[in-house]
């Protein structure tokens, strides 16, 4: 490890700590995850699933109608457009979109319109994860007979409760999550939203990228996926002639491309043939100025997705936030049993994948951190959904580790509400509490701004003005 790199060490990254990506996947199987292609009554059911916070949803008002008009009360609101935070704030919406926000007495309010006052000390818009998946797993198991829209909601609805309002899946996704995006566009939406990049794109030359392409057809994807990566010598990179086709196709049909990477080299290439989101940190090796200036003039957005790199080897021994009340408050204790099986421990142990993943996290952690202050634009992403990366908490997780790197809390809180709306294109629809966007909103008992772990504070979570926790 390079020595400008070496650095205390946070307790949450202790080495009881660590996750497992690459050993986990070959243990549990298949796995629906970044590198892996795979109607109101199913809505209802998946938001009433158990929560910590059921008690107090019982009160929430009842669901938003299309033209009904909500005010929200808050202490301080803090609207995600880098803008100073409005104390004692009124929030206005009508059929579940945002409609004005400012100070008390700036603000109209339509006559008749009932206050609902929020609490807590700080109102900030719902997270957006720039780099999830909402896939076929179900507890410890995947695969394509869990691939079914009942178990996307309950997905999409676990993210919600975590306060993970908006969710880019990143490949792997079908039908199922084109119709449940295609129907979010409702007031009465009570679980996260979805948006998606369909089946990863496999060509392998460019005279298939035409065919490969033809694997998209209807579903009105809202970016490409492809990969490019060795898998740590063991298999054949896409090369630069095929991903620069991929590319080019993908910018004809109007599509941004999100791409899987490892190696700066790799990452260099896709940068300079128009790739706009790199879904993953550079961990090979510490990145260098003209490669930072390069995605910074060329706009191209990161999701750094660090919990990836500590889900490969944080199983080997029991992770001391299995005993987080956060944590537990949504885990499914069959999971964390199968994680915390001896053989598969000792298998995380024994892999030199999780030791060289390991060894990396350092470097990927710099380089989030030299991008983010070279003016490159940087987008929550962790690559929860697979097994042991488990959505909604890892999230929270990813914040901690992102101002670990160097970020400041509240820059963080930037890169997780509109500036990753902005890198996924959905500027002024989610990310940010200004007019015209959804309704989307967490309510905390603690200013983040102060301390990054107190995004787990949460006191409640609301996904088009409905309350969802």
């Amino acid at each position: 490890m390079p020595p400008d790199l070496v650095r205390p060490m946070p307790t949450f990254l202790r080495p009881a700590l660590f996750p497992v990506l690459l050993t986990l996947t070959l243990a549990v199987g298949s796995l629906t995850a970044c590198g892996d292609d795979e109607g109101a009554s199913p809505e209802e059911a998946a938001s009433a699933a158990p929560s910590s916070a059921a008690s107090e949803r019982a009160l929430a008002p009842p669901p938003v109608t299309d033209g009904e008009v909500r005010v929200f009360a808050a202490p301080l609101l803090w609207d995600g457009t880098g803008a100073a935070p409005i104390s004692d704030a009124l929030l206005v919406t009508r059929g579940g979109r945002i409609e004005s926000v400012g100070r008390r007495g700036d603000v109209a309010v339509p006559a008749g319109a009932e206050e609902i006052t929020l609490g807590g000390a700080f109102v900030m818009p719902g997270f957006v994860n720039a780099h999830g998946h909402a896939a076929g797993v179900r507890g410890a198991e995947s695969g394509a007979e869990h691939y079914t829209q009942e178990n996307l909601l309950r997905q999409l609805a676990l993210y919600a409760r975590y306060g993970i309002t908006t969710v880019a899946s990143m490949g792997g996704d079908g039908p199922e999550a084109v119709a449940l995006r295609d129907g979010q566009g409702r007031s009465d939406l009570s679980r996260a939203r979805i948006y998606l990049a369909g089946p990863i794109l496999t060509p392998r030359s460019p005279d298939e990228v035409p065919e490969q392409f033809q694997r998209l057809e209807g579903m009105e994807v809202d970016w490409v996926k492809f990969r490019v990566d060795d898998s740590l010598g063991r298999a054949t990179a896409m090369d630069r002639e095929t991903y620069r086709a991929l590319i080019q196709e993908a910018r004809g049909r109007g599509l941004p491309t999100a791409v899987h990477m490892v190696d700066l080299e790799h990452a260099r290439g896709l940068v300079e043939e128009g790739a706009a989101i790199l879904a993953h940190s550079v961990r090979d090796e510490l990145v260098d100025e003209a490669f930072v200036t390069e995605v910074a003039e060329r706009g191209v957005c990161l999701t750094p997705t660090l919990t990836r790199e500590l889900s490969v080897f944080v199983y080997r021994e029991r992770p001391d936030f299995f005993d987080d009340p956060f944590f537990l408050a949504e885990a499914d204790p069959a999971v964390m049993e199968v994680l915390m099986d001896p053989d598969r421990q000792a298998a995380v142990r024994g892999s030199e994948a999780a030791r060289w993943f390991e060894a990396q996290l350092p470097v990927a952690m710099e380089n989030l951190r030299r991008i983010h202050e070279g003016g490159g634009q940087v987008a929550l992403g962790t690559d929860s959904g697979p097994v042991g990366r488990f959505q909604g908490y890892f999230e929270h997780l990813e914040m901690e580790m992102m101002v670990q790197s160097g970020l400041s809390p509240e820059a963080v809180l930037r890169s997780a509400t509109g500036e990753a709306a902005r890198c996924l294109g959905l500027e002024g629809t989610v990310g940010t509490l200004v007019p015209g966007a959804w309704g989307d909103l967490v309510v905390l008992e603690a200013d983040p701004r102060d301390d990054i772990r107190n995004t787990r504070a949460l006191r409640s979570v609301w996904i088009s003005s409905n309350r969802v926790r």
